[in-house]
């Protein structure tokens, strides 16, 4: 944890300093990796805050800074210098990066991993999709960021859950089983109209061609059944190929369906400790939810005057039930048309006794396609979204997720078809899988001698150290995606992990050198891979040895 230990360590010297100086506060500082044009592992602004807490120079209180760093971290900070203002420009010592670089040789895959996580238990809700039709290229944005955010949550030792919540009762359940009848009756030849508000896809005509080819009589089908299981299936398939998987089918059948011995589901039981603690309140014969109350813009109906519940009321039930089920942080990743939706979910998490961060909603945004720069149309003839399939059929899973998570959740993202395919540096995720083939190439070749002494002293080109330094940034990158909830920041560490990595590949000859420098290159490069491959990995990417 490189850049967390060190500002750890600091915190505890800033903060002996500033109260040497009179201050009985905490200080506020940071600790930042510089920009590329500075010539420095760590930039440290504290002495600038100090300074004008108390009115001084803060030159001045960066040199006495300076000294202090310097002996206290004696074996992490070689040395330390002011720059501009007062900002403090530190140095690792060669020893404290050979270190951590043996650490990742000795911890492989298990490098990053925490320990004093795993006491938390999250569940991340994502993709959820109604089964009333395939995934699209939005759901995949989601089921990418959900299933990578999950992966590296659990790499740093949360319990992690991940679930799928099926929206299978209500109308639209009654629309797809009546939509799948009609188009079995219609290719059997009857003269009928289709549904006005039916599901149009072509889906449900090959469902219907299917239980036609099974040979059953329309009077021993339910249809409503066979489209739900037949589209379920295909789901389920969808995220197979693109690397997802779930521990935990949620279905809404279970809370607003199931009763219990008193002829109550969970909706009605959750409605009535909403009424009963004044959370909720009858009006105009329906029952309305208090969320204005906690900062939603107006109150929510709950239950319609014809007695129907909303979605929202199954919504509060279900997110009842998942606290009830031990999870002490719940992650709901919803597209951003859901964002009117926040407000009044939270409140109702409030009222059910739970803390306002109990709840973490993640909102993505869409995907637009482009082809050789121009815009592919988004829908087909039918109004449906591009199904997921035939974008994982063109680009396959590697690409399709890597793109996906280019970019933060609520960024705009523009996913480029034909760069997706393409073999060469021009595409980020072949540009990042190639230096594991890259370095496989080398070890191929490399004849191993154990009786070769290990030297990393000899690692001390500029290339090498930069090289070391990013690998060991990984334990950060992972903390930062759990800080931001953003798988993001891992894809652009793997990227500028690949820029050193190339960089060094052209100033750094491998084979061939002098034997003990040729094994320390080895080495690093066996530690590159470890990196390299585990970062894809959280990803859901593949990191084949050949390419």
């Amino acid at each position: 944890m490189l850049k967390v230990n060190i500002e750890q360590q600091l915190k505890v010297i800033i903060n002996e300093f500033s109260v040497s100086k009179g201050l009985n506060e905490d200080i506020l500082f940071t600790v930042e990796i510089p920009p590329k044009n500075i010539n420095a592992d760590l930039a440290l602004n504290a002495a600038m805050i100090i300074a004008k807490k108390i009115k001084t120079n803060p030159r001045i209180i960066a040199k006495e800074l300076i000294d202090i760093i310097t002996i206290k971290l004696a074996l992490v900070i070689k040395t330390a210098e002011i720059a501009g203002a007062g900002f403090i420009n530190l140095y690792f010592t060669d020893t404290f990066l050979q270190k951590e670089l043996e650490r990742i040789l000795e911890e492989k895959d298990h490098y990053a991993k925490q320990e004093n996580f795993n006491k938390e238990k999250i569940m991340v809700e994502f993709v959820s999709a109604n089964p009333t039709g395939p995934l699209h290229i939005g759901h995949g944005r989601g089921a990418a960021i959900g299933d990578s955010l999950a992966r590296i949550l659990k790499h740093l030792g949360y319990n992690v859950v991940k679930e799928y919540y099926l929206n299978d009762v209500g109308n639209q359940m009654n629309i797809l089983g009546q939509s799948t009848e009609t188009r079995y009756k219609q290719l059997k030849g009857e003269n009928i109209p289709f549904l006005e508000n039916g599901y149009q896809g072509d889906y449900i005509k090959d469902i219907a061609k299917d239980l036609i080819n099974e040979g059953k009589n329309a009077e021993e089908i339910n249809f409503k059944e066979e489209s739900h299981k037949r589209i379920l299936e295909t789901i389920k398939k969808d995220l197979n190929l693109f690397a997802v998987s779930f521990d935990s089918w949620f279905s809404e059948s279970k809370i607003a369906e199931e009763k219990d011995v008193n002829g109550k589901t969970e909706v009605d039981k959750v409605c009535d400790y909403l009424q009963s603690k004044n959370y909720a309140y009858q009006k105009d014969d329906a029952l309305w939810l208090s969320s204005t109350n906690y900062g939603d813009d107006k109150d929510r109906v709950l239950k319609r005057s014809d007695g129907r519940y909303t979605y929202l009321a199954s919504d509060v039930a279900y997110h009842k039930n998942k606290y009830e089920r031990g999870f002490t942080k719940v992650i709901n990743l919803w597209g951003a048309d859901h964002h009117g939706y926040v407000a009044r979910i939270n409140a109702a998490i409030q009222m059910l006794g739970q803390k306002k961060g109990a709840l973490k909603v993640i909102l993505y945004q869409l995907v637009s396609l482009v082809r050789n720069g121009e815009p592919v149309a988004m829908s087909t003839r039918s109004g449906e979204f591009i199904p997921l399939q035939e974008v994982l059929a063109e680009v396959g899973s590697d690409a399709c997720r890597f793109f996906f998570l280019l970019r933060a959740p609520d960024s705009q993202l523009e996913f480029d078809l034909e760069l997706a395919k393409k073999q060469s540096s021009e595409n980020p995720v072949f540009y990042v899988q190639y230096v594991n083939a890259r370095c496989h190439s080398i070890f191929k070749d490399y004849k191993e001698d154990n009786n070769i002494p290990l030297d990393f002293n000899l690692l001390n080109s500029k290339e090498e150290r930069d090289l070391i330094k990013k690998l060991i940034s990984f334990e950060d990158v992972l903390l930062i995606c759990d800080k931001t909830m953003s798988p993001h920041h891992l894809t652009t560490y793997l990227t500028e992990t690949a820029d050193i990595y190339h960089r060094f590949y052209e100033k750094c000859r491998v084979l061939g050198n002098e034997d003990k420098l040729t094994k320390a290159r080895i080495e690093l490069l066996k530690a590159v891979s470890i990196i390299i491959t585990k970062g894809l990995d959280l990803l859901g990417v593949s990191s084949p040895e050949k390419m």
